[in-house]
């Protein structure tokens, strides 16, 4: 398919075009990931793993959310 005519596909929106594209080959731009390493005190966990019962969300993907707030705010 021409690009022109998968931008007019993507322009009307009538049509999915999820399956014009090779997902196999998709990058997030400045996502790379990289495993770290970081040691909480018990009470720390225990209070980490409460928040996260609480909004229905695993530890991991919550700690992740409040350090890039903080991240920014800094900015």
């Amino acid at each position: 398919m021409k690009a022109r005519e998968f931008d007019k596909k993507f322009d009307e929106g009538k049509e999915d075009i999820s399956k014009y594209l090779d997902m196999s080959k998709a990058r997030r731009p400045r996502q790379a990931q990289k495993r770290v390493n970081v040691d909480f005190p018990l009470w720390i966990i225990h209070l980490l793993d409460k928040e996260a019962k609480r909004l229905g969300v695993p530890r991991q993907s919550m700690i992740k959310v409040w350090v890039a707030e903080r991240l920014e705010k800094t900015r």
